[in-house]
């Protein structure tokens, strides 16, 4: 029988021949030491010309596809193809990983690029978005990622001469980049006129942002900026594939085969052509490589591939020494026996048979039509057989020339493997079916008989069938992946090749299936042949797809001890000779405590962090019960006072000492600090399901916790203060089984519990991860970070033992080395020595492991049966095993100094306990305070005092569930019984102990006191129940009438004459206590009984059974009763415990179908009912609890079922026991008044409060809005038909004949500035806004520099106004509009500025506002937009909530672009969340609803709700805004104009109506505290919208804004020195002066839009604006204000000057219009003869005529002279459509008019008749051009069109240029006329979506820009070309 291990001997990679240049480009480089880094498959390597010596990098899993060289040029970052893939850094010269970069990248690293200093990395990936990352490489993180392109990316560089730029290009586009915060943004390059569009494949950076690429046709692009500036033609004749740049210039390859040089102005210098030489370094290309052969007595191989080459390499030399190409592709190779012949198959079926010497062709045979896959010479060198794909194999005679001689058919399918016996008689053969099949040679007649076959020795072995490699193929598969094997029958090894590109190497022969190995890896996909070398020195293994051939040198087992000091290579993979998984035979039996722990499973059915997703589900429930009203909370609450249980059963080193001498420890989700002086507990309650693990920090005062979770968190707290430090979260799935601090106590790392044991490395106190991998398969035990190296550490569990180290984001690890000792035991405990290199392991066979490094150096016997817990001394080490002793050590595990036996008789007098046994199994150990402290599986913890008495502190039940509990009848104490076989008597006095213990027979449910306290009845698992003393816990009497569970037990009240017994079985059974006998059964029931209930006569019973029935059965017969439920609440109840019926329906949970309520028990007062549930909540409610989803208090300490809730006799106490958690809880009721000011740990219901938030429009408004994208926006008019660029053109009739004898074309407008010269316009720069977004907005207005400046904003510009000058600048980088504006208030970071913005991926940008440079940009995952931003007291941490339907909210280190934390922030909207001014860590959100208060935790966001509870029918409304005053106070802002004022997170007081209406914004001065608020008010003698307060609150100072509204609505406040800045609804902002309340209007602008009208005035500088909030205004750009207002009354629409500007005629939305004398602003005459909007109204250019186009489909016609009645003259007929503009002809006789349906059409002034003739309407001169339709004007519309369009256009006073608006926002400016479709342009953008009109000003100095959604108006200012 073979050995079952894994062989001795070993491979090692020696050579590699082969480079990878198909499908990669850029991948060779030369470092520092001058040797060349490239890579083949899946290793890197570095070749050393000088010594033609190979190293490898062996830390990839799958094919390299990218390589980058550090700027120092040793160290290497490679990047691997796969599902998962990552980037490695390694060093070239020691081929060490430095750093693996991980978890973002999916299917592959296309390219790679350090930047000049090699600290940054940037990865392309090649998933569909092609996504591009930067790293810091060191650290292991990510800085920024972008989706990069829709297709391929090819090259990727970093600008080297400016820092934060790159260029990525690829498939038909090139990108620059610019890295600003954590985001990318890109460019694209403009091909322009100056090269066509294409693929560019390679990049070189060069100075003054100039950018060479090479192209696909062989151009080479210079790029300057962005624009392409010149192209050098036909550099090579196809593309080009590199490019390199260096001081003297360029060097380029391409296709072509040629390299080019050339200078730097990339004048050609020289050329070398590669096709014609010979040297350099090669292998095979292109198609499989299948076929190698070795040469029988030279150390040769022979490769032949698809490529059609032959090749033969030199195993000594590590050289091709020749190679010849043949006519078809090679599939395999043979060489005869005497080495002259080499014979090669062929894909067509042939083969050809070549002398070896000079590679002459000896034989060219065809016999066959499929491939050859398999050619074997005979050992005598008589034959050849030849296997094809044809089934058969043809044997063929090698003297008589290859004549065919045999053929062998046996085989269904192609013939895959063949070896001939060494006799040469016999061959055997497998094939693709798995058939394993014998033929006589040469005839071919295939043998079946056995006896025959048995005595055949095999020359070869290289068939995958037969008995003597079974062990090659896994247990249980049947799959055929083993493409090749061959043996080595001296060396009794066997090495194969498969489908993975693993080769392994197995003991020969091995014959049972699973058998052990080794595993290599290297190659990439399959390694399809694998061949020992003729005298077995070598391995020779090939890659099909990856085209290289791998050398493996041969370590025999004698060599290897003499090695075994070379530590082995490391590998990401475990070591690079892995062993199989499969089991191993002769491994000890796995201890029955262990067994049993590796079974646990901690998965949960549903897990609380799905409670909201469940409640979400239950929407509509919760609709329907929200109207209804719902009981309140009850007022008392509990508080957790005392719990018996520590968690030992399956967790180890739990159990510490703190500074102070109190103890840590930990059951179901309680973090316990217990004082053993005072015997009291405090309680960490951060985690809500159970602790697995815990670790103390060096300096014993902070504890790491981990707990079980779908997402699980560690949370590190204080024990002193029992705050949480930190909370890390989101890397370990279903829970965290270990963790540990290191030394210094900076680091933590933790082994999660998902199937992987993912070990992960983390800097706690920022919540960082820094590192991670996957640990083990199997269960890992415990995790210790080196105490001297922070970035070491081990890993121990079973069957495992790893040393890891960090590198980047990940780790590296090597199993640990057991020499010839034997097998890796399972370690259940392991600890760090006295030196960086000692550690020691605890087995569970009792030994313990001494390691140095990772070699095993001895073990010594310590325990008998496992070694559970170890610990490291000053001098020594003291152990714990499950043979309850406690052992002392000397430091070098010599001597054992002491032993401690846990003995009952050992037990000191202040025990709190009793010991169940002796020798309990030790599962913790910890040394402090002159005592041990052991911890047992048993759940107790024991002190062990050095001189050997032994104190019992806390005791709890073991493992199995609790059940049973009931309360003794009038004294404080309580019994228990389990699934441990226990039932307990616990004292609830605070001496808080166990006073009696009884094992059981079985385990137990129930048990229950009599009324006369002196029985107890306990109920068995197997159908029994006894009764006992309940002082001696002696039987009385037993009775066992049932098979199933009995699940409760109850006495009747008063005597306790009768118990009632139920069982799972579905009855009651009666029995009279006195009689001892069963005097009734209660049948009926349809399923499993639940609970019990007596009433107070002992006559009735209440019963509930497992299918929710409440049933009642009469006593003492059984007799079941029907009572209607009105009924039921008025019989007298001797105790309630019932879950069902009217009284508790509020008990059950929205969630009620994932979720039990388990337990009940009510007070004796009859108001409160407590319950216990599944989810391991407890729940107070008010009872009776009627009407679904009541509402109730809920408290978390149990981990998930509470399976049962009992009140002592007096109420004092509540106790819980926790089912899974094995632990008994008691908590103090305490009454309403007497709550101190204590922090109540409750949770208040889960419901939101059903009392609306309150009501207001414009709180609706804001929170209903829905902020348009720009990019998705879609047509603001309701257009019709075929856009003008999509229409056909008919030809006009009169082509003009090519010499025109006509008269010239009159000009298509009239020009104002005839004599000037023509300049036309080359830019627009902004100049102006007028215009606040204050509608939907808050918090946005701030001053600057001492109140000298203002910032503001609105669309998408940031605003500077400076107060003295008006003069405004402008932010322009964001690309949608701003939602929030912050100022940072620190003073080392002055006038910095935070914008958010809408967008799918919105971002946030940290701007300087006086430079207006750009500091950073955070791209954010809040879809929809970001509504708030807050910066912290220091500065350096930005807060951002956003519009996403989470209402998520972030935290931000801005300056380095990383987000530290984020979460999900309430369900509605969160209007603002703010930093407590003096706080880096502590914020507040307000919203709908809405208010909490959050603190940042490492990287986790832990908050608190405000609490309600402390003041008289407060209830939780609508907050809007949020201040903040000292000692923890926070104000909040309401709906209602209430001012809330909180204490840390309870109500203290209600500042009631500090406004009348909704309190918007409040401002809290840093300097002195006071709060300005501003709300909604109408203005009155003594309240106004502003309010300056004192710092608590309680005074204030009114203000009033007189701006003449009616209700002034406040939407901003900022304080500066003695003023007050308001920014109102209405857009606008205003100054107050505190001294005098003096106010002063800065900035107006229309507060509704859109603004429709606009006109500019014929001669001046001024332009009106006409918006829908009915007022026109009229402003002066020179002045930069507004001059003057009118309110209309209705919505205005359109507005226009006169040609002498003196009358102003306005349009309504009614159908109205008005016509204004300019002077007197009088109205000079008014209509009405439509009753829909006015779209546009135009004086005609001689005055005369007015026209007014509407909706109606209608342009009507006044003639003015006739004076102001205005009577209609005539109108236009047959308009298609609504009307959009006019335009008059110069001599007024023509009008123009654009329409809805995308047509344009001329009319005849006055008399309204259609012009039909083109020629006519081509000669017409117009006054004016505002038409977006006309073949004058088709090249205004884009290409991106569909549901857009353009809105307004206006050509230019000079006749030339032309400006539109569209609905994108974006201002064009184009040539005028533009006929050609998609005209080139200029854009502008500020605006947010729906640009409503535009115009000229005079003399063409200035365009304004009407916007609609923004409500503002830009105007730009026209820089004009010089000539």
């Amino acid at each position: 029988m073979a050995d079952q291990n894994a062989p001795n001997s070993r491979l090692r990679l020696e050579w590699v021949y082969g480079y990878r240049g198909h499908q990669c480009r850029n991948n060779l480089y030369y470092t520092a030491a001058k040797e060349i880094v490239y890579f083949v498959a899946g290793v890197g390597v570095v070749y050393s010309p000088r010594e033609h010596r190979q190293k490898f990098y062996l830390g990839h899993q799958d094919d390299i596809i990218s390589l980058a060289l550090h700027p120092e040029q040793v160290l290497v970052a490679t990047g691997q193809v796969g599902k998962e893939p990552y980037i490695c850094v390694w060093d070239s010269y020691t081929v060490q990983t430095i750093s693996i970069l991980k978890d973002v990248h999916t299917h592959g690293i296309a390219c790679l690029a350090f930047d000049l200093d090699g600290q940054r990395l940037v990865s392309v990936g090649l998933d569909s978005k092609n996504t591009i990352c930067v790293w810091d490489w060191r650290r292991g993180k990510m800085l920024s990622m972008a989706p990069g392109h829709t297709d391929r990316i090819f090259d990727i560089s970093w600008d080297l001469y400016q820092p934060n730029k790159l260029v990525s290009c690829g498939v038909k586009h090139i990108k620059f980049w610019s890295l600003c915060g954590n985001s990318l943004t890109p460019k694209r390059g403009v091909f322009g006129k100056t090269g066509d569009l294409q693929t560019i494949l390679c990049l070189a950076c060069a100075r003054d942002e100039v950018t060479h690429s090479g192209a696909l046709n062989g151009d080479i692009y210079v790029w300057k900026g962005i624009n392409l500036i010149r192209t050098i033609q036909g550099a090579h004749a196809a593309g080009i594939f590199s490019m390199n740049a260096c001081e003297e210039g360029f060097a380029t390859g391409g296709r072509d085969g040629c390299v080019r040089l050339w200078d730097l102005n990339f004048k050609p210098i020289t050329v070398i052509d590669l096709r014609e030489t010979d040297q350099g370094y090669k292998g095979h290309c292109e198609g499989e490589l299948w076929a190698l052969a070795v040469h029988p007595t030279k150390p040769l191989a022979m490769t032949g591939s698809d490529d059609r080459s032959v090749r033969i390499w030199s195993l000594i030399d590590h050289a091709l020494i020749a190679r010849c190409n043949m006519e078809e592709p090679i599939r395999c190779a043979a060489v005869s026996t005497d080495g002259i012949h080499l014979a090669l198959g062929m894909k067509d079926g042939s083969f050809t048979v070549l002398r070896v010497r000079d590679m002459t062709e000896v034989v060219h045979i065809k016999d066959r039509k499929e491939a050859i896959h398999e050619l074997k010479y005979s050992p005598d060198g008589t034959f050849l057989a030849a296997g094809s794909n044809d089934s058969s194999v043809d044997i063929y005679g090698v003297i008589q020339r290859y004549k065919k001689v045999g053929e062998c058919v046996g085989s269904l399918s192609f013939i895959t493997h063949m070896d001939w016996s060494s006799d040469s008689k016999y061959l055997q053969t497998n094939d693709g079916s798995g058939k394993r099949l014998f033929y006589k040679m040469p005839s071919g007649k295939e043998v079946t008989n056995k006896e025959e076959l048995k005595g055949i020795q095999w020359a070869s072995w290289t068939c995958v069938y037969g008995l003597e490699v079974n062990g090659i193929w896994p247990k249980y598969s049947d799959i055929n992946d083993i493409n090749s094997v061959d043996g080595n029958f001296n060396g009794q090894v066997l090495v194969t090749a498969d489908d993975y590109g693993i080769v392994k190497l197995f003991r020969y022969p091995c014959l049972r299936k699973g058998a052990k190995f080794k595993k290599y890896l290297g190659h990439s996909a399959h390694v399809t042949n694998v061949r020992w070398s003729h005298d077995h020195q070598w391995v020779v293994s090939i890659g099909g797809a990856d085209h290289s051939v791998f050398q493996w040198k041969f370590i025999p087992e004698r060599k290897l001890k003499d090695a075994i000091h070379i530590a082995p290579q490391e590998s990401l993979v475990d070591s690079n000779s892995d062993e199989s998984d499969s089991d191993q035979s002769d491994v000890p039996e796995l201890d029955s405590e262990i067994e049993q722990e590796t079974q646990i499973t901690y998965r949960r059915q549903v897990y609380k962090e799905d409670l909201p997703q469940l409640k979400e589900q239950c929407k509509e429930k919760r609709k329907s019960a929200a109207s209804k009203r719902r009981e309140r909370a009850p007022g008392n609450s509990i508080r957790l006072h005392f719990v018996h249980g520590y968690r030992g059963y399956d967790c180890r080193s739990n159990l510490f000492y703190t500074q102070t001498g109190e103890i840590v420890y930990h059951v179901a989700a309680v973090g316990v600090v217990y004082n053993r002086q005072q015997n009291t507990q405090r309680f960490y309650l951060g985690h809500d399901d159970d602790i697995l693990c815990l670790a103390i920090h060096p300096l014993k005062d902070y504890v790491a916790t981990g707990q079980v979770g779908r997402d699980s968190s560690i949370h590190i707290w204080d024990t002193e203060t029992i705050k949480p430090l930190s909370v890390l979260k989101g890397y370990h799935q279903y829970g965290v089984c270990a963790v540990d601090f290191s030394a210094d106590g900076k680091r933590l790392a933790s082994v999660g519990i998902d199937d992987n044991h993912t070990v992960v490395l983390w800097d706690w106190k920022k919540g960082e991860k820094l590192s991670a991998v996957r640990g083990s398969k199997d269960k890992i035990f415990v995790v210790k970070i080196n105490p001297y190296m922070p970035d070491k550490l081990i890993t121990a569990g079973i069957k495992h033992m790893k040393f890891w180290r960090r590198a980047g984001g990940g780790l590296i690890g090597r199993k640990g080395c057991i020499g010839a000792m034997g097998r890796t035991d399972t370690m259940m405990c392991a600890v760090y020595g006295w030196t960086e290199e000692m550690a020691f392991s605890g087995t569970s066979t009792g030994d313990v492991c001494i390691w140095r490094d990772l070699f095993l150096i001895k073990t010594i016997k310590a325990h008998d049966g496992p070694v559970f817990s170890m610990h490291a001394l000053e001098k020594g080490f003291v152990t714990g095993g499950k043979d309850g002793v406690v052992a002392l050590w000397d430091d070098t595990f010599e001597r054992c100094l002491k032993t401690y036996a846990i003995k009952r008789a050992a037990l000191a007098p202040g025990s709190k306990g009793l010991l169940l046994e002796d020798n309990p199994s030790i599962r913790a150990i910890s040394l402090g305070h002159g005592h041990i402290l052991v911890g047992t599986k048993n759940g107790e913890i024991l002190e062990v005092d050095k001189s050997g008495p032994i104190t019992l502190l806390v005791q709890g039940h073991m493992e199995g569930e609790v059940w049973g509990l009931a309360t003794h009848p009038h004294l404080p104490i309580c019994a228990t019984v389990s699934d441990d076989k226990t039932l307990r008597i616990w004292d609830l006095s605070p001496s808080h102990c166990m006073l009696a213990v009884r094992k059981l027979k079985k385990g137990g449910r129930c048990c229950c006191f009599s009324p006369d306290g002196k029985a107890l009845a306990v109920g068995l698992n197997d159908g029994s129940f006894l009764m006992v003393n309940a002082d001696t816990l002696e039987d009385l009497v037993s009775f066992h009438h049932r098979k199933d569970v009995i699940s409760e037990i109850r006495f009747s009240p008063g005597s306790g004459k009768y118990l009632a017994v139920a069982s799972c079985d579905s009855f009651v059974d009666i029995y009279n206590v006195m009689s001892s006998k069963r005097v009734g059964i209660c049948k009926g029931a349809s399923s499993y009984i639940t609970h019990m209930d007596w009433d107070i006569r002992g006559k009735l019973l209440q019963v509930n059974t497992g299918a929710k029935e409440q049933l009642f059965f009469e006593a003492p017969r059984g007799k079941r009763q029907t009572i209607p439920s009105l009924e039921v609440e008025k019989i007298g109840w001797a105790s309630w415990t019932s879950v069902l019926g009217s009284c508790c329906e509020g008990i059950w949970p929205i969630i009620g179908e994932v979720t039990d309520v388990t337990a009940s028990c009510l007070t004796s007062d009859s108001k409160v009912l407590a319950t216990g549930d599944d989810f391991g909540f407890v729940k107070l409610f008010r009872f009776p609890a009627k009407g679904k989803f009541g509402k109730f208090k809920r408290y978390v300490a149990h981990s998930t079922h509470v399976t049962n809730v009992r009140w002592t006799h007096e109420d004092s106490l509540l106790v819980t026991v926790g089912g899974a958690d094995t632990s008994l809880m008691l908590w103090t009721y305490e009454m309403e008044g007497h709550r101190e000011s204590r922090q109540c740990d409750s949770e208040e219901s889960d419901l939101d409060s059903e009392e609306d938030g309150g009501y207001d429009s414009d709180v609706t408004r804001e929170n209903e809005i829905n902020y348009t994208i720009k990019a998705l926006s879609t047509n603001i008019r309701p257009m019709f038909g075929i856009k003008p660029h999509l229409q056909q053109k008919e030809p006009s009739l009169d082509e003009r004949p090519p010499v025109s004898r006509a008269l010239p074309q009159p000009e298509k407008l009239q020009t104002n500035n005839v004599g000037k010269k023509k300049r036309p316009i080359e830019d627009l720069v902004l100049e102006l806004v007028f215009g606040y977004r204050g509608k939907d907005c808050r918090n946005n207005v701030h001053y600057l520099n001492d109140g000298a400046d203002i910032i503001y904003h609105t669309a998408s510009v940031g605003i500077l106004y400076n107060v003295a000058t008006g003069s405004q600048s402008f932010y322009q980088e964001h690309n949608d509009d701003i939602l929030c504006l912050t100022v940072n208030q620190h003073p080392k970071f002055t006038n910095l500025v935070a914008t958010g913005q809408v967008a799918t991926a919105p971002s946030i940008h940290v701007w300087d506002a006086m430079n207006k440079q750009t500091l950073s940009v955070l791209r954010c995952y809040h879809s929809k937009g970001v509504c708030s931003v807050s910066f912290s007291a220091t500065g350096k941490l930005l807060l951002s909530v956003g519009l996403d339907p989470e209402h998520t909210i972030t935290i931000w280190k801005w300056q380095e672009g990383a987000k530290i934390a984020s979460r999900t922030g309430h369900n509605q909207r969160i209007f603002v969340a703010e930093f407590r001014p003096d706080s880096d860590t502590q914020f507040v959100s307000v919203g709908v609803k809405h208010v909490r208060f959050w603190t940042l935790a490492g990287r986790a966001l832990l908050s608190k709700k405000g609490l309600l509870s402390s003041i008289e029918d407060a209830r939780m409304q609508t907050m809007l805004s949020v201040a903040f005053g000292a000692n923890n106070l926070t104000f909040t802002g309401t709906i209602s104009g209430d001012v809330c004022v909180w204490k840390d997170h309870v109500l203290v007081r209600i500042v009631a109506k500090a406004h009348n209406g909704p309190v918007f914004t409040m401002y809290t001065t840093l300097r002195d505290g006071l709060i300005v608020t501003g709300g909604k008010e109408r203005p009155s003698k003594e309240g106004g919208a502003v309010k300056l307060w004192d710092q608590e609150l309680k005074r204030c100072r009114a203000f009033r804004l007189e701006t003449g509204q009616m209700t002034d609505c406040v939407r901003s406040v900022c304080r500066g020195k003695g003023k007050i800045l308001v920014g109102t609804r209405n857009a606008e902002i205003i100054e107050v002066g505190e001294k005098n309340a003096a106010c002063n209007i800065l900035i107006n602008g229309h507060m509704d839009g859109p603004i429709w009208g606009l006109a500019t005035h014929p001669s001046r500088d001024f332009f009106l604006s006409a918006a829908e909030d009915g007022t026109v205004r009229l402003w002066d750009i020179a002045e930069k204000k507004m001059l003057n207002k009118v309110s209309l009354g209705h919505a205005a629409r359109t507005v226009s000057y006169s040609p002498e500007g003196d009358m102003v005629a306005i349009g309504m939305k009614n159908g109205e219009f008005i016509i204004l004398l300019v002077t007197s602003l009088k109205i000079w005459g008014k209509k009405r003869d439509r009753s829909s909007a006015i779209q546009d109204i135009r004086f005609s250019p001689d005055s005369r005529y007015l026209a007014v186009g509407t909706s109606e489909n209608a342009v009507d016609f006044y003639d003015l002279t006739l004076g102001p009645t205005l009577n209609r003259v005539s109108y236009c007929k047959d308009i298609p459509s609504f009307v959009i503009q006019m335009d008059f002809s110069a001599d007024s006789r023509f009008l123009q008019v654009s329409t809805g349906s995308y047509k344009r059409q001329v009319y005849e002034v006055p008399s309204g008749r259609q012009l039909m003739d083109q020629a006519v309407i081509d000669r017409i001169t117009w006054a004016t051009w505002t038409s977006i339709l006309g073949d004058e004007v088709v090249g205004i519309w884009s290409r991106h069109a569909e549901k857009a369009d353009v809105n307004c256009a206006c050509v230019s006073h000079s006749g030339i240029s032309l400006v539109t608006g569209d609905d994108f926002g974006m201002v064009k400016l184009f040539d005028f006329p533009c006929p050609e479709k998609f005209a080139k342009h200029k854009r502008f953008l500020g605006h947010s979506a729906h640009l409503t009109n535009i115009r000229f000003t005079s003399g063409d100095k200035y365009v304004v820009s009407a916007g609609g959604d923004d409500c503002s108006l830009f105007i730009w200012k026209c820089v004009h070309m010089l000539h």
